[in-house]
């Protein structure tokens, strides 16, 4: 199937959500970064995206690649697809023109994220990873790291990686046991396994830049002890050439349920394989026993790229389950406006299957691309105070666009393959590889759980429910935009965003009243929090996106299109926030029974 990259829906969510002109109008930086320049940035994404990145995506999923004695090669294309992102400046959207990217705002950098990962979710995650490792060291890096590594890995040239995970530490980095041993030149030597490195080894970038998690002989026990290091594939000679092979080695690739063109590589540190002695060379990423802290720089944006994941695979299955549902042929109406067989996207079940998916989809890319312009505005509006609010939102934001995208990824992709009925669970279809490669979404980059731990414990317990209640504040006011509409659907969802509000904060009340004294019970409603929570902002998104495109409607603006956008809102609200009051009841008065079970009797 032909993937469409939805750029009109795109340049909505920037234009009337995320308000990229007001950004580009008060932020110097960005002072031609407006709507004009995203809607040529996007359709230029889009062709790069639906040409040469969309048609691997199946190709890749029958033949990923190879691991031969150490030795990676990428699924056959990608190699050649890499070089044409670099080529097109592609990884560097997104980064500071000082280093030799293109410094636009993340708000337009998210939308082309997404279209990559939709048109091929296994090739998009080389790019982000490398994204993330540039954030990383602009944060916390040296002079000399920053300049030795950023420029090649911005060009594309080459790539970079997340090494946290260890055979005995997943989640839990406390657990970390790979060492770093200081040299006499102020170098370490890296000795290790890490597992679950996302491109760790490959063939379509000169270099690998490693950033790497490890404790000091003497470090203290626990995350406190953990330290970050650069460590190459190749070492860089001081030209910036390439030099020796450093003591990193992959010994083998997963084989995985989705995401298969994507290598995941066991990677062995100090096994001496290399060309520099035994042990990898390393240089320490700011101070030791820091490590964790610039860590979490990384894996915040790989967080919230994860969420943009969600968004991508979510807007090709449902693609996919609209063409199928158009041509299948199955069955009378029921209301018999045809007098025989139909295509059954005429049945009400399947539009029913199909709006969730729309609506779960869309609601997400509101969410995300409102969020993207909260960090813009953070990190580069020159009024301080406006920064910060804007800073507050979008940390808060980061467990929900993860989260809440990613089981949406789950629902939506499953609903995929229910749309095909038994020809869904046949792999030619192509609806399947959909539904496997959203599986690992709600699971990397910390599991569901684990965001809604951070937004229980971080984002919402620890300023005593300052942002939450803040949010909460906007959306009542929007309420009142919403009520005073002359159309029926803004009353309807003025009523349901209230009721939505209302149970999010007894939520809240509940948590702030009960997270110390009863930690049980709070935290066993965790991922329903967080469900809710994200279904509430999401909501609100789509609630302001029905306004707009009313407005829209009025003067005759793209009148198809602005329709549909009214009527997914609408959906939203009868059907998708109508999910809060069930997720506040369980949150109230169901960890009880959560842990009521002895544990023998599991």
């Amino acid at each position: 199937m032909t993937f469409r990259a939805p750029v009109k829906d795109q340049i909505f969510c920037i234009k009337e959500l995320a308000g990229l002109d007001q950004i580009a109008a008060q932020i110097p930086a960005f002072e031609d970064a407006g709507v004009e320049t995203a809607q040529a940035v996007l359709e230029e994404s889009a062709k790069f995206n639906e040409g040469v990145v969309a048609p691997l995506n199946w190709s890749g999923d029958q033949d990923h690649g190879s691991w031969d004695n150490g030795v990676v090669k990428a699924s056959p294309g990608f190699k050649e697809a890499y070089k044409a992102l670099a080529d097109g400046g592609w990884q560097g959207l997104q980064q500071p023109l000082e280093y030799g990217g293109q410094g636009l705002p993340k708000t337009i950098g998210t939308a082309c994220i997404e279209q990559m990962m939709a048109a091929n979710l296994s090739f998009s995650l080389c790019s982000i990873l490398t994204s993330g490792a540039i954030e990383a060291l602009i944060t916390a890096g040296s002079d000399e790291l920053k300049t030795r590594y950023i420029p090649k890995m911005i060009t594309g040239e080459w790539t970079g990686t997340m090494n946290l995970t260890e055979p005995q530490a997943g989640s839990d980095l406390a657990l970390v046991r790979s060492k770093a041993v200081k040299q006499d030149d102020g170098s370490y030597r890296i000795s290790g396994q890490k597992i679950f490195i996302t491109y760790g080894e490959h063939d379509m970038s000169e270099n690998i830049v490693h950033l790497v998690l490890a404790r000091t002989p003497d470090a203290p026990e626990g995350v406190k002890g953990i330290s970050l290091f650069v460590v190459p594939k190749f070492m860089v000679n001081a030209d910036g050439s390439l030099g020796a092979r450093n003591d990193v080695y992959c010994a083998s690739i997963e084989e995985k349920l989705g995401i298969k063109a994507s290598p995941t590589a066991v990677l062995v540190y100090g096994d001496d394989k290399g060309a520099v002695g035994p042990g990898a060379i390393g240089y320490i990423v700011g101070e030791e026993n820091r490590g964790l802290e610039y860590m979490f720089i990384m894996m915040n944006a790989a967080r919230f790229d994860v969420g943009v994941q969600g968004i991508g695979v979510s807007e090709r299955a449902y693609q996919h389950a609209v063409a199928y549902a158009r041509d299948r042929v199955q069955s009378r109406p029921v209301d018999g406006s045809q007098p025989g067989s139909a295509a059954i996207i005429h049945h009400p079940d399947v539009k029913r299957m199909l709006m969730t998916m729309r609506a779960l989809t869309e609601s997400a890319r509101a969410m995300a691309i409102f969020g993207a312009a909260a960090y813009d505005n953070f990190h580069h509006h020159p009024d301080a105070e406006v920064a910060r609010q804007a800073g507050a939102v979008y940390e808060f934001l980061v467990p929900l666009i993860k989260g809440f995208s990613t089981e949406n990824a789950n629902e939506v992709t499953s609903l995929g393959v229910q749309v095909h009925g038994g020809m869904g669970f046949i792999e030619e279809t192509g609806a399947a590889q959909y539904y496997r490669d959203a599986r690992i979404l709600a699971i990397y980059e910390g599991t569901t759980a684990i965001q809604a731990n951070d937004l229980i414990g971080r984002k919402t317990a620890r300023d005593t429910g300052a942002v939450a209640k803040a949010i909460a504040g906007q959306i009542a006011d929007f309420e009142g935009v919403l009520a005073s509409r002359p159309s029926a659907a803004g009353q309807k969802l003025a009523v349901q965003l209230k009721a939505a509000r209302e149970s999010f904060l007894q939520v809240v009340d509940f948590v702030l009243a009960h997270v110390k004294t009863n930690p049980n019970a709070v935290f066993a409603g965790s991922v329903p929090y967080l469900m809710l929570t994200a279904n509430l902002v999401a909501g609100w998104q789509m609630a302001r996106a029905l306004v707009a495109a009313e407005d829209a409607l009025a003067t005759g603006e793209d009148a198809e299109f602005m329709a549909a956008k009214i009527a997914t809102a609408r959906f939203y609200g009868d059907h998708i926030l109508a999910r809060v009051a069930s997720l506040r009841d369980a949150i109230l008065d169901g960890g009880e029974s959560v842990t009521a079970l002895a544990l023998e009797a599991f």
